[in-house]
């Protein structure tokens, strides 16, 4: 896992592993390896009564025990390598957030695993690195609200179930209604989209909900998983934003938690095509928003 910093505006960043060519997800689930550093999460970090997993699913996931068929509804076979990246991702998540909590924007190069439950994987998700994270927080007494901002193309319904009785996190949902998951589970505010919204539209609804989220709920700290599968090329997605709009969304997101003094950490979270590098730019705009954002913060 690494650090850096970005050049034009010292927003800080986090990288680190990925899968191995054979691992079977769609092109553009994951990213590409960088070695593993000192921060780690582990299942001792699920022992707390709020914690976004469950130990003894970490555990068995860990030691290559779970059934097939919960290997097959995540939908990775299983590995060591898997086991590295997964538990570095969630790492990361969690020193992404940390960072944001001091520096006010912090940026990852992965994390946003929405669709994993406290007890099992889902749609390419294992264990739910933003739960695991607010859990994590929370019980530190490092926050005390956290509002997670989820504008994926599909519902977090992951992240909505293990925290539908938390009063301390708000779970906010964006979607694309007519898209995975096809049972959705009930967010603290769920905004379902029909197929083919354009930019001028999309914005406009996630301006209106997080302005209204913000004000109301007052999060000490926001965690966005900022999925660019709202593309209107991505192969799993059925919306219609352009690349204009996706940086537009990531700037509308960085700017009105910053104007509030909420300390925002950011999240690639999906994108899906044949070209990885098409994906690639289209996450980029995460990290050139931050950074454009807190250079406006700071000058």
């Amino acid at each position: 896992m690494g650090i850096q910093r970005s050049s034009s505006a010292s927003v800080t960043q986090v990288s680190h592993g990925g899968l191995p060519a054979n691992h079977g997800a769609p092109a553009g689930a994951r990213h590409r390896p960088l070695p593993p550093g000192a921060h780690s999460f582990d299942d001792a970090n699920a022992q707390s009564p709020g914690a976004g997993a469950l130990p003894d699913y970490v555990r068995d996931f860990c030691q290559g025990s779970l059934p097939e068929a919960a290997m097959r509804r995540i939908g990775f076979p299983w590995s060591q390598v898997l086991v590295e990246r997964t538990l570095a991702e969630v790492a990361g998540t969690m020193l992404t957030a940390e960072l944001a909590l001091k520096h006010g924007i912090a940026c990852n190069t992965a994390g946003g695993t929405h669709h994993a439950f406290r007890d099992f994987g889902s749609g390419f998700c294992i264990i739910n690195d933003l739960a695991v994270t607010a859990a994590h927080l929370l019980d530190r007494r490092a926050v005390r609200r956290v509002l997670i901002v989820d504008l994926d193309v599909h519902q977090g319904d992951g992240t909505a179930a293990i925290f539908r009785l938390d009063p301390r996190v708000f779970t906010l949902s964006v979607h694309c209604e007519d898209n995975f998951p096809h049972r959705k589970q009930l967010s603290d505010l769920d905004v379902p989209l029909p197929r083919g919204v354009r930019d001028e539209e999309y914005l406009q609804v996630v301006k209106q909900a997080l302005q209204s989220v913000l004000d109301s709920f007052q999060p000490d700290l926001v965690l966005y998983d900022a999925g660019v599968d709202t593309h209107e090329l991505d192969a799993l997605g059925f919306l219609e934003l352009t690349d204009f709009g996706i940086y537009e969304r990531e700037k509308q997101v960085f700017r009105m938690c910053m104007q509030r003094g909420v300390p925002v950490a950011g999240y690639v979270g999906g994108g899906y095509s044949a070209d990885l590098d098409e994906v690639a730019w289209r996450h980029c705009a995460l990290h050139e928003a931050a950074a454009i954002t807190l250079h406006d913060c700071l000058t």
